[in-house]
């Protein structure tokens, strides 16, 4: 009861004191007024050029952001455009600065040759990223069987450049279009019913048939350390999540989840779109030889000149450019509409520093060289009033090894193969096996140890201090020491082999499993003494090397289980090349069966689909590869006689 009175009386104490309050008048708090503007205009000066940021409006209404930097005092200037997920605005305000070219400093702009040109710089967001309206399909196709809207790339392309000429008063109405890997693949969309305004596409390193060599496989083998890049993409408009996990060394996260549909299921790829088209679409289906930028451009016209742009050491898109070269250049009735550069560099690397790659050394700044003698007078040719004449050879091509530049009239230099056998002992040569010689050497391949593509530990691709741009030119000894890979080398070379094309493997191979791979290397053995560049001495340089997922030997398209202890032929071709092997060197092949964990394990066991083996069906296998007569095991080389 007292404890109910007092709850009573404080009740009535505070009611009274609330009233009194209200009926007080009310007193003036002091602010502090804020010294944020509603809105800032910068200054600008002091700039050397005019940035606009638009909505430019597609066919279907919906609205992509594009960013436009005009320079000062810019008249009837040609306009270069990119397409691109990977942030309008951040590709255009790399570094804060008044000068054009700083700003375009970074990835995806050869700013060098933007700025020395008085280009109009347009950077779009693709639909669905960034700035842009719609939604984001990753390399969406064209309308058709895979795509019923109205609208894809090519639309989008055309609906852009449109807009500009109607809307940029400076520029002369002429646009190029040029990118590098997906932003080198919408300049390849861009040549599907081209604006009239479009007067040419430089696609460099561009994404082209993710089945066959791209991004997402190479013949069958799936490439699973890019599933970081399809999170990334697909997670949020603005690429927000990142792909983590509490493993410092990438190989044990691939061993502890065993399979890639494992390890997409504990990152919560199910959620995305583009996953479950992957996980489903195993074989070279409709679903990727629709999307196939080399076979769509084949049944294109050829309205626009184009120069493709590869890297020699491309490790992401070591496939596309060629296959769209060979595509499109039986169009070139004239021989002015489709030219090639290659060169020794990276994944992009034609836009940075290429006078190296690792501990390789090319004598000069190839990328520099690349961009002032051939894409510079390229774009100015075509994109300029006056049409300034170039002097562009149809193929420019870098040749490793002799560390020279080669002007040619066509691709590739050889017409044929020459086949390196290999042979007992470790041996190769252009010599075929003998009679009465050992009929095979043999290895077991263990899904619990696999091969893996360079030395451990395996950092993610993009951390500050990763060397994933520079994988493919690692020194291979560390690979040949291993019992479970097969090597093959040439006794000393008296006199230079110059190769240009694509190297052809040929194995006559055996397995006690039902499913395997194949990987062969192409390696040139630097001599063990080399004065100029001590380090170098020995050195297993990979100059060509590919993988083959042995279900599909017969056929990309159907899958067939491969017969137990069968001497078998797998026969696939290796990415281009164009290598000289130097007098007092070696020719070396290397054959092994797992490259991890830059492509999953095979569980060397037949299973419906790979990314959903389970732990039981990973199993050790015996790998048989022949070398007599009959059952001859080679590497066609392109050699140029």
């Amino acid at each position: 009861m007292r404890l109910r009175l007092a709850l009573t009386v404080s009740a009535a104490v505070l009611i009274g004191q609330a009233a009194a309050a209200a009926a007080a008048p009310a007193r003036t708090v002091p602010t502090l007024p804020s010294e944020t503007p509603e809105k800032f205009t910068p200054s600008t000066a002091a700039m050397e050029f005019e940035r606009r940021e638009v909505m430019i409006p597609m066919r279907d209404g919906v609205k992509l952001h594009t960013v436009i930097l005009v320079p000062n005092g810019a008249k009837r200037a040609p306009m270069l455009l990119t397409r691109t997920p990977y942030n309008a605005t951040e590709l255009t305000t790399h570094n804060p600065s008044t000068h054009l070219e700083s700003v375009l400093e970074g990835y995806d702009n050869a700013a060098d040759v933007i700025v020395a040109g008085g280009y109009i710089r347009v950077v779009q967001d693709v639909r669905g990223k960034y700035g842009s309206d719609g939604d984001y399909v990753m390399n969406r196709p064209l309308h058709g069987p895979l795509n019923p809207t109205a609208v894809d790339h090519s639309t989008d392309t055309f609906d852009t450049i449109d807009w500009l000429v109607k809307n940029v008063p400076e520029s002369n109405g002429r646009v190029g279009i040029l990118g590098i890997s997906y932003d080198g693949f919408t300049p390849l969309m861009a040549l599907v019913n081209p604006h009239p305004a479009l007067k040419v596409a430089v696609p460099m390193n561009p994404m082209v048939d993710g089945w066959m060599g791209d991004d997402w496989f190479h013949k069958g083998a799936f490439r699973q350390i890019n599933m970081s890049y399809i999170l990334e993409q697909e997670a949020t408009r603005t690429s927000d999540f990142k792909w983590t996990t509490p493993y410092r060394d990438e190989y044990d996260f691939w061993m502890h989840y065993g399979s890639a549909g494992a390890a997409g299921k504990a990152q919560g790829l199910e959620q995305l779109g583009f996953w479950p088209k992957l996980t489903t679409h195993v074989a070279y289906d409709d679903f990727w030889k629709g999307q196939a930028m080399d076979k769509i451009l084949a049944d294109q016209p050829l309205k626009v000149p184009v120069l493709l742009v590869h890297s020699l050491f491309d490790q992401e898109d070591i496939y596309g450019d060629i296959a769209v070269y060979k595509a499109l250049k039986p169009k070139d009735a004239k021989g002015d509409r489709v030219y090639l550069a290659m060169g020794p560099w990276k994944h992009g690397g034609e836009i940075g520093e290429g006078s190296s790659l690792g501990a390789v050394k090319f004598d000069a700044d190839t990328a520099k060289q690349f961009r002032m003698t051939v894409l510079a007078p390229f774009l100015a040719h075509y994109l300029k009033d006056d049409a300034p004449a170039m002097d562009v050879a149809p193929v420019t091509a870098f040749e490793t090894g002799a560390n020279t530049w080669r002007r040619l009239d066509h691709w590739p230099l050889s017409s044929g193969g020459v086949k390196l056998y290999l042979k007992p002992s470790g041996k190769a040569g252009f010599s075929a096996p003998a009679a009465g010689d050992a009929p095979f050497d043999d290895y077991v391949s263990d899904p619990a140890k696999p091969v893996t593509y360079r030395p451990r530990p395996f950092l993610p691709e993009y951390v500050p201090e990763s060397t994933w741009g520079q994988w493919l030119t690692d020194d291979q000894r560390f690979a040949s020491v291993r019992s479970d890979v097969l090597t093959y080398e040439t006794d000393v070379l008296t006199e230079t082999v110059q190769i240009s094309g694509e190297p052809v493997a040929n194995l006559v191979a055996s397995t006690t499993g039902t499913d395997g791979d194949f990987v062969v290397k192409l390696i040139d053995v630097y001599p063990d003494e080399t004065p100029a560049q001590p380090e170098m001495g020995g050195y297993q340089l990979a100059v060509s090397m590919d993988i083959l997922r042995g279900r599909y030997r017969e056929s990309f398209s159907e899958p067939k289980a491969l017969t137990p202890n069968k001497a078998l032929s797998y026969r696939f071709s290796l990415p281009t090349t164009n290598h000289a092997f130097l007098p007092g060197h070696r020719i070396m092949v290397q054959v092994q069966s797992a490259w991890f964990p830059l492509y999953d394990r095979n569980p060397q066991t037949f299973v419906p689909n790979i990314f959903f083996a389970k732990p039981e069906d990973y199993r050790r296998a015996t790998i048989k590869v022949f070398h007599t007569p009959a059952e001859a095991s080679f590497v066609e080389l392109p050699v140029v006689k």
